[in-house]
């Protein structure tokens, strides 16, 4: 989340299930045939052991990932890694960001319409004064896990997949603003933007983007069918990536955990944790480490982000 935001009142949850063409899964548990029936569950333990890497980059690297710094570049090229060994087409797209150098990685997912290209999108990189594993590790973690389920799967959506992870948010969404730039007349290719940005906050909540109906509709029924209850996402509209791409006309979704205003009552009745406690009391502090993470909201929202994935690009 941005820097600027220190009460950000965001809010981000809700789902849907997606139908696809139907498979067969092997003894091993690897899927044979064109496309899973539905979204894969996403092992949580996957998506820990990410942030578990992304915080060794941080501690090797002055205990941050920010922007300019060497933990950004080594988070990149981390994801870039993976992406590539899973047979992802990446990029690294370099921007000018307060006079250091910025980096965007983009990787696609082969087939699909590229005239209607469904994305989820993350920020990658932390504030300086910490190693952000919930903000946003949480997020680009969770895409990542889910690109590589895709792969996985050998999926052949129908839409365009693509998947990014955008570099100093945190002073302001210039990686993402310098993204959509380049697009150009393309922007009218993207059919889709969500954004993940803090998907495990400690004492979690479930927002859900209300930009757009028809995204907004895909997260909330999925949530709904796991008996989990949603709030939308009002306060902190244009402080994260997906305000880049709905400034051009590009409609937009995503998911929230929850940052550093207090829970209410209803909300800890309705999700459980402390009411009178922050989301994340480690917001933008040392303190958001690989320890700050409430393991089952990071694997509710992470099977969320995979279940729209599946649903949109069908």
């Amino acid at each position: 989340m941005t820097r600027s935001t220190r009460i950000r009142r965001a809010a981000l949850a809700t789902g849907a299930v997606a139908a696809v063409a139907a498979t067969v899964f092997t003894a091993a548990g690897a899927y044979a045939g064109t496309a899973p029936a539905a979204a894969p569950d996403i092992d949580v333990k996957s998506v820990k052991a990410d942030l578990d890497q992304l915080q060794s980059i941080a501690d090797a690297n002055g205990g941050n990932r920010a922007h300019g710094q060497a933990g950004y570049k080594a988070s990149v090229d981390f994801i870039k890694g993976k992406l590539d060994k899973a047979g992802f087409t990446t990029k690294v797209e370099e921007f000018d960001g307060g006079g250091a150098k910025g980096y965007n990685l983009v990787a696609d997912w082969k087939g699909g319409d590229e005239s209607k290209t469904v994305m989820a999108g993350a920020h990658l990189d932390s504030v300086p004064d910490g190693p952000g594993i919930n903000d946003n590790g949480s997020g680009s973690a969770g895409i990542l896990e889910v690109a590589l389920a895709v792969a996985k799967a050998d999926l052949k959506p129908t839409k365009h997949l693509r998947f990014a992870w955008f570099g100093d948010e945190e002073d302001g969404m210039v990686g993402s603003q310098a993204y959509v730039n380049k697009l150009g007349a393309d922007k009218s290719k993207i059919d889709s933007y969500l954004n993940f940005d803090m998907i495990g906050s400690p004492n979690p909540g479930y927002f859900v983007y209300d930009d757009d109906t028809r995204l907004e509709k895909v997260f909330k029924d999925f949530f709904a069918k796991k008996n989990i209850a949603t709030e939308k996402e009002t306060e902190g509209d244009g402080r994260s990536d997906h305000a880049s791409f709905k400034d051009a006309g590009i409609a937009v979704g995503g998911l929230f955990s929850g940052a550093d205003y207090k829970k209410t009552e209803e909300q800890a009745k309705n999700w459980g944790g402390e009411a009178g406690k922050a989301f994340d009391a480690c917001y933008h502090q040392s303190c958001d480490t690989a320890k700050n993470i409430d393991d089952k909201a990071l694997d509710n929202h992470t099977d969320a982000i995979a279940h729209a994935l599946w649903e949109l690009s069908s």
